[in-house]
C-alpha cells in the first residue's frame, strides 16, 4: 500500500512540511525571486499552487529555518531574517457590493492595527494601510514584507458588472498605491491572482511592479514539469499503472496526455496541472480533478455574448498585450480563457509577435467542451455523455442515417433563444461540439470556412467524408467533396469509405437534407 501523503488542498507551507507531507522543492526558485527583486505580479490558473508559494515565501522571510531543512534554500540563505508579515488573502470573500471588499479589507486592516497600532488621522483604507506598513517596519526594525492572495477575485466576480468594477478598481487602486509610497519600508512584495486587469489598472500607480507571468525562468514555478515528476513520483507512476492494468511506459503517456501541457511562456518548458496530478495518485484513477473543482460559467457567458466561432479556441492567435490583460471593457474571452487555464500558448511567431494557443491538455479540453454542450443545446449536463456515446456507436456501427437523424433531433431540441442571435456561428457551435468528444472515442478532424464544414470521421471499419452547407442544397455538398478530392486520401484504405453531402436550412434551423454515396 502506498503510504506516501499528498497535500491536496493543503496551502499552508508550515502545515506541509511539519505534516510530512510530499513536497516539490521549489524553493530555489523563491530565493531567487527574493533576491533578485522586490515587487512581484504572477497569474496562475486556479489550483495551480499560488497560495502554496506565498506561503513558503511567508515562512522564508519570517526566518522559519527549520521549515527548510533539505530543501534547496538551506544552503542558499544564510541570515535567515525574520521580517513584519502583510498577508492578504482575498479568496474567501463573494464581492457582490461594493461594500463587500471594503469590509473585507477594513477587517484585515483592524487586525493588523491589533498588532502595530493605529492613528485617529489614517481614516481611509489606503492611508491606514501606509500606516501599518511603516509603524511595522519601526516596530520591528525589520521591512515589511507584503503577499497579496487572489488580488483579482473581486474584479473577477464583478465581470459584466461594469460599475461595480469601477468600484473595486478605484478601492484596489488607492489600496495598492500604498507599496510605491512606502517603498522605503517595504523588503518584498507579491500579488498573485487568476487574471491582470489591463486599461485603467488596479496597478497602474505601481509601475515598479514586475510581471513574471510570462518569464522562462520562473515558468515552473507554480506546477510540477516533467524532471520533477519522475524525480518525485517514479514510485507512484509504477502503482497508478498497476492499478490501471497498464505498462509504466503507457501510465506516464496518459499523465502527460491528461495533465501536462500548460505553457506559460514561448519556447519554456511544460507543466503539469498540480492538483490533478495529485488527486490520481491519491486515488490511483485517471479523472478531470481540476476541471470538476470550478464551473467557468461566466466564459461561457462571454463566448455566447461575442457570438464566439469555438472552433477558434483550437488555434485562436493573439498577441502577448491581449494574453497580459483582460480588458473588463470589451470583454474580450480569450485572454480571460487563457489566463483562467482553459487555453494555453502552443506555439509563437517571433517575426509578427504572435501567440498560438490551444487546449493544454485532455482534462481541460474534454471537460470544457462537455461543459459547453447544454449552453448550445438542450442536452443535460447528465446527458451528455451518453448523448455522445449512441453518436459514437452509429459512426462505428457503420449507421450513418442513424446518426443524422440523431443530430437532426439535436437541432430540432433546440430553442429558437439559443440560436436567434447568430444562426450560422450556432450551427457550426454544435456540430463543432459534437464531433469533438466524439473526437475521443473515433479520429475526427474538423474544419470550417465561409459558412461550410467539412469533417471527416474514422473508425475502425469506416471512413465519413461529410460536408455540411447553410442555405445551399445536399447535391453541391457532395459535389464539392467530389470536386475538392476530399476522399482521395482514403482511395487504397481497406476501409468503407463514405461520402456525405448535407444541407443546413436557415429556415427550418435544421439540417434539411443529406445523401451518401
Amino acid at each position: 500500500m502506498n503510504e506516501k501523503k499528498y497535500p491536496i488542498g493543503i496551502q499552508n507551507f508550515e502545515k506541509l512540511r511539519i505534516g510530512g507531507y510530499t513536497y516539490v522543492d521549489k524553493t530555489a526558485l523563491v530565493y531567487k525571486l527574493v533576491d533578485s527583486g522586490s515587487y512581484y505580479f504572477l497569474s496562475r490558473p486556479r489550483r495551480f499552487g499560488k497560495s502554496l508559494l506565498l506561503s513558503t515565501i511567508e515562512a522564508y522571510l519570517q526566518g522559519k529555518r527549520k521549515l527548510f531543512e533539505g530543501l534547496a534554500l538551506e544552503k542558499l540563505e544564510t541570515a535567515w531574517t525574520k521580517h513584519p508579515i502583510l498577508h492578504l488573502d482575498l479568496n474567501t470573500e463573494k464581492y457582490t457590493t461594493p461594500e463587500a471588499l471594503t469590509n473585507k479589507l477594513n477587517i484585515t486592516l483592524s487586525n493588523w492595527e491589533k498588532l502595530y497600532g493605529s492613528v485617529d488621522y489614517e481614516n481611509t483604507l489606503s492611508s491606514r494601510f501606509e500606516g501599518i506598513i511603516q509603524r511595522a517596519c519601526e516596530q520591528t526594525g525589520e521591512r515589511v514584507v507584503i503577499l497579496v492572495d487572489e488580488y483579482d477575485k473581486p474584479m473577477l466576480q464583478a465581470i459584466g458588472r461594469p460599475d461595480l468594477q469601477e468600484s473595486y478598481r478605484n478601492t484596489l487602486k488607492a489600496f495598492y498605491g500604498a507599496l510605491k509610497s512606502k517603498d522605503g519600508y517595504i523588503k518584498f512584495a507579491m500579488l498573485t491572482g487568476v487574471t491582470k486587469f489591463g486599461k485603467v489598472s488596479v496597478f497602474s500607480d505601481l509601475n515598479n511592479l514586475q510581471d513574471i507571468s510570462m518569464w522562462d525562468r520562473y515558468a515552473d514555478i507554480c506546477g510540477v514539469n516533467e524532471k520533477e515528476l519522475l524525480s518525485y513520483f517514479d514510485d507512484d507512476i509504477r502503482a497508478l499503472g498497476e492499478a490501471n492494468g497498464m505498462s509504466y511506459e503507457e501510465t506516464f503517456a496518459k499523465l502527460r496526455e491528461n495533465y501536462n501541457g500548460y505553457h506559460f511562456c514561448e519556447n519554456c518548458i511544460g507543466v503539469y496541472n498540480p492538483f490533478s496530478l495529485l488527486n490520481t495518485f491519491a486515488q490511483q484513477s485517471f479523472r478531470s480533478y481540476w476541471f470538476e473543482t470550478g464551473t467557468p460559467t461566466y466564459l461561457v457567458e462571454l463566448l455566447q455574448m461575442h457570438h464566439y466561432d469555438l472552433e477558434s479556441l483550437t488555434h485562436e492567435e493573439t498577441t502577448a498585450e491581449v494574453l497580459n490583460s483582460v480588458d473588463s471593457a470589451s470583454t474580450d474571452p480569450i485572454p480571460v480563457i487563457y489566463q483562467s487555464g482553459y487555453l494555453t500558448i502552443k506555439g509563437y511567431d517571433k517575426e509578427f509577435e504572435m501567440y498560438s494557443l490551444g487546449f493544454p491538455n485532455r482534462e481541460v479540453e474534454e471537460g470544457f467542451v462537455k461543459f459547453l454542450m447544454p449552453f448550445y443545446t438542450n442536452v443535460s449536463e447528465r446527458k451528455t455523455g451518453f448523448e455522445i456515446q449512441k453518436f459514437v456507436c452509429d459512426v462505428e456501427a457503420g449507421n450513418i442515417d442513424a446518426f443524422l437523424r440523431r443530430l437532426q433531433s439535436l437541432f430540432a431540441d433546440t430553442s429558437y433563444e439559443q440560436i436567434k442571435r447568430d444562426q450560422e456561428v450556432h450551427y457550426q457551435n454544435v456540430l463543432f461540439i459534437v464531433f469533438r468528444l466524439m473526437g475521443f472515442h473515433v479520429k475526427a478532424e474538423y474544419h470550417t470556412s465561409n459558412g461550410r464544414i467539412d469533417l471527416v470521421l474514422q473508425t475502425d471499419k469506416y471512413v465519413y467524408v461529410m460536408e455540411f452547407k447553410l442555405d445551399g442544397t445536399a447535391e453541391e455538398a457532395l459535389q464539392q467533396i467530389r470536386d475538392k478530392g476530399y476522399a482521395l486520401p482514403f482511395a487504397s484504405d481497406a476501409r468503407r469509405v463514405f461520402k456525405i453531402g448535407v444541407n443546413f436550412s436557415s429556415e427550418t434551423r435544421n439540417i434539411e437534407r443529406w445523401i451518401i454515396e
